[in-house]
């Protein structure tokens, strides 16, 4: 079994901290090594390294037309990405005990957003997403997507592992601005030309700094604390110098008109479960539904694997703990998503940060998504945070998980090269399915062309198979005549 590195030789006996007997029992917490300050601090941790979805979920789905031009409003946005994310990532706590936080998922919402919703009326596109989300659930409760899970070889959980780390350092990077996408030669640069400039990037080369300066002195909080004191050090920059409020960003670190925001529940229920059908043809909304699908399916597989493993709790065969259960919460996650109008929620790799900060239970979820909930009434304090102090925490995370690099078998190639090839792909193409889609392909190809073929796992021979389609997706509308 994994040792769990952060209280290695340090496990507390039952009942240390203020951890009562009743929370001990229920979130197993001194079986996991853990205590409740430990997991409270990851829990905030977690809720501030994700505050950004807060602001960039509501701008994303509110920056597109559906078909008859119509547009989302951003405050009721906000509460409906708040509300759902809150009450996922507390029944996640609650029913699988895992530090697993969920809210809205990039990049499905860019899909709903400018892929489908252009296509037909907004209820119809967020019906398309309660529809995969209760597929989700089905092909959970039958234990078939536990199996696809249990089925991957060790050495690509561990890549699987690596290659978040890497995703999550340079999202931190990108978003605080240290890293900056080219047109040109090279696609990724040092700032905007060539040099870091401007107040906000020093605030995160500092926060970076801080944090893994905290980290090499094994410092209680040390991802908190950095996350914090950098947001009051932004604070104070933006005050005293003449800083444009765009170069923050989509946050501001400045003190807020108002400290209490009222929610406005407006968009819950506002989808068609079947609606689109009557708007698109059937072949075009099932491939919509199937891309939906893949995508949700192995970004939380990769999540889950990514952040139970550097949470150390993986067991001796690399399998997650109560990962039925962990399933079908993010597949009623997503349809909760698509029913609210938040687009479908998913299991967050910004957990990463709690698991860092020492989160081993539920418990931590519990804190995050309470945490969710204030910001249902509190969104203008949520979201003071600017991206540079929360970024460090990413790019520190990255390195604690690129550790289990170490554990892959690197002697055989059938299983070394998939592994880098999903290590590789994932922050190359800014997707952890595509990693995972390009790793179990590799490994499948390697395995017959060296004659292993009977290695391979039948589920394993169904998954690769689909990610070729999921590859293959625009032939496939162009065979079909469908756009």
């Amino acid at each position: 079994m994994p040792v769990n590195r952060l209280t290695k030789g340090d496990n507390p006996p039952p009942g240390d901290g203020a951890a009562s007997s009743a929370l001990d029992r229920f979130f197993q917490l001194s079986a996991r090594g853990s205590t409740l300050a430990r997991e409270v601090r990851g829990g905030v941790a977690t809720f501030f390294t994700m505050a950004y979805i807060l602001v960039l979920n509501p701008i994303i789905l509110s920056g597109a037309q559906d078909v008859h031009g119509n547009q989302l409003s951003i405050e009721q946005l906000l509460t409906v990405t708040a509300l759902v994310a809150g009450i996922m990532t507390i029944l996640m706590g609650l029913t699988a005990n895992l530090p697993l936080a969920l809210a809205a998922g990039l990049g499905i919402n860019a899909m709903v957003a400018f892929q489908i919703a252009p296509r037909m009326s907004w209820p119809d596109a967020m019906g398309l997403v309660v529809l995969e989300g209760l597929l989700l659930c089905v092909i959970s409760a039958t234990g078939f997507r536990e199996a696809v899970m249990n089925a991957i070889p060790m050495a690509l959980k561990q890549a699987i592992g690596v290659g978040i780390g890497l995703f999550i350092a340079l999202i931190g990077f990108v978003n605080a601005g240290f890293t900056v996408g080219h047109e040109g030669s090279p696609p990724l640069g040092l700032g905007a030309h060539g040099e870091l400039t401007g107040w906000p990037v020093l605030v995160f080369c500092l926060g970076l700094l801080l944090t893994l300066a905290l980290l090499a002195r094994k410092v209680k909080g040390a991802i908190l604390i950095s996350i914090v004191a950098m947001t009051l050090f932004a604070m104070i920059v933006n005050a005293i110098a003449d800083i444009p409020d765009a170069a923050w960003g989509l946050t501001v670190p400045s003190w807020p008109d108002a400290l209490v925001a009222a929610p406005d529940f407006h968009l819950v229920g506002e989808f068609s479960l079947f609606g689109a059908f009557g708007e698109i043809s059937a072949i075009t909304v099932v491939l919509i539904i199937f891309t939906l699908f893949l995508t949700d399916f192995f970004d939380t597989m990769g999540t889950a694997v990514g952040v139970t493993s550097e949470a150390g709790l993986l067991d001796e065969n690399g399998r997650v703990p109560r990962l039925g259960r962990l399933l079908f919460v993010d597949g009623l996650a997503a349809a909760a998503g698509g029913a609210a109008s938040a687009s479908s929620n998913t299991s967050y790799v910004e957990s990463a940060a709690g698991v860092g900060e020492g989160a081993r239970t539920g418990l931590a979820n519990v804190v995050t998504g309470a945490l969710f909930g204030l910001a249902l009434f509190l969104s203008p304090i949520a979201t003071v945070v600017p991206a540079q102090a929360a970024s460090p925490a990413l790019v520190a995370v990255g390195f604690l998980m690129m550790v289990q690099v170490a554990r892959i078998d690197w002697a055989d190639h059938t299983l070394a090269i998939p592994a880098f090839v999903t290590i590789a792909v994932m922050p190359f193409t800014f997707s952890i399915t595509n990693g995972i889609g390009a790793g179990f392909i590799a490994y499948v190809v390697l395995k017959c062309v060296t004659g292993r073929f009977r290695e391979i796992n039948w589920l394993l021979w169904i998954t690769a198979a689909l990610f070729l389609v999921y590859f293959a997706i625009d032939p496939i509308r162009q065979l079909l005549g469908v756009n």
